[in-house]
């Protein structure tokens, strides 16, 4: 479910990548936020595209909640929050039911334990190998010319070192470009995101937070897709460059809608509109979040089983057949929507 499109990156991977800004940045500070609301604006400009993509999205398993209660026999009851990872005021502030059962949690199980910036800057300095080409590949060699003075222009607006550019593989540009620079700096003036709000709260009450993944399995994770799929999605990425805020606005959208579901059929509809066939992303799907699905519930099972368990998690890995929702439940659990 990951086109590298903005949806993906920020319904699915790890929140202490959306704030992060390289060490050497010099970015812009930006202080205002809008954007137009992609799939309003379908409704409105494609309305026959519009009513096939919402039709696929109700045929996406447990797509429309982000707020699950788990329970089983006599055990204290657990919840499930799917979040995302973005500070803006409209989800950061915690929904009710959250609140709720953050008051009641024993533990707190995030996808990090620390979600600082900080740490996200030490993990990627120390995976060199994952992030740069040392065989003798370029980026720029294979993206097209437009393409790549397109990268190096979103990547010197971070304060990348232009000679820098042509090393990094396709998959951390998408991941450092995927964010709107309003958002970024947004987090760079101390905005929390939804996920950092959560974690916050809980120390503050004294629950602990653990982590079902680490900094290191996200990269890696990342960085096992093959070379081909990586340049489809970023090649996807750099069709919508032009539209961040927008993109940014249309996740906040479905997040409030309560539309998780539509997030993969929306991905796909801009990369084929891009011309990147939807067979070209299985790969990132299988490893962004089907692999990373199966680990976070392994690692959640023995939380789950003592009961009193509030497991925050990016949206995007509730849904599905493969989706968290659906294996807790295929481990004997009733899980059942509330939001």
């Amino acid at each position: 479910m990951k086109c590298v499109c903005r949806v993906a990156l920020i319904l699915s991977i790890n929140v202490a990548f959306v704030g992060i800004t390289p060490v050497w940045s010099k970015g812009k500070t930006v202080t205002t936020c809008s954007g137009v609301d992609m799939l309003t604006e379908m409704r409105v400009r494609a309305p026959h595209d519009y009513a096939r993509l919402m039709a696929k999205s109700l045929r996406v398993k447990n797509g429309g909640a982000i707020f699950w209660r788990i329970s089983k026999g006599d055990k204290p009851t657990s919840y499930l929050f799917g979040t995302m990872h973005l500070s803006d005021p409209r989800i950061s502030k915690l929904p009710k039911a959250a609140r709720t059962a953050l008051k009641k949690a024993k533990v707190l199980a995030l996808e990090l334990e620390d979600l600082s910036q900080i740490a996200a800057a030490r993990a990627i300095s120390g995976a060199a190998d994952l992030v740069v080409f040392k065989d003798g590949k370029k980026l720029s060699d294979l993206l097209s010319d437009k393409e790549f003075k397109l990268v190096q222009n979103k990547l010197s607006k971070l304060g990348i070192p232009v000679q820098m550019v042509p090393y990094f593989k396709p998959w951390i540009v998408s991941l450092l470009t995927a964010v709107s620079a309003c958002e970024r700096n947004r987090v760079k003036g101390g905005a929390l995101v939804l996920d950092m709000t959560l974690a916050a709260q809980a120390r503050k009450k004294g629950i602990p937070v653990v982590g079902l993944e680490t900094l290191q399995s996200q990269l890696k994770a990342a960085a096992s897709i093959s070379l081909s799929e990586q340049l489809f999605s970023l090649r996807t990425s750099l069709a919508y460059s032009e539209r961040a805020d927008d993109m940014m606005e249309t996740i906040v959208g479905m997040y409030l809608r309560r539309q998780i579901g539509a997030a993969l059929p929306f991905q796909l509809y801009l990369a084929a509109k891009a011309g990147i066939p939807a067979t070209s992303l299985k790969g990132l799907q299988q490893e962004l979040i089907v692999k990373r699905n199966r680990k976070m519930r392994t690692r959640a099972l023995p939380l789950l089983g003592k009961g009193g368990a509030l497991i925050g998690v990016g949206a995007l890995h509730l849904v599905g057949e493969d989706g968290l929702v659906a294996l807790i439940r295929k481990a004997g659990y009733i899980v059942e929507p509330i939001e």
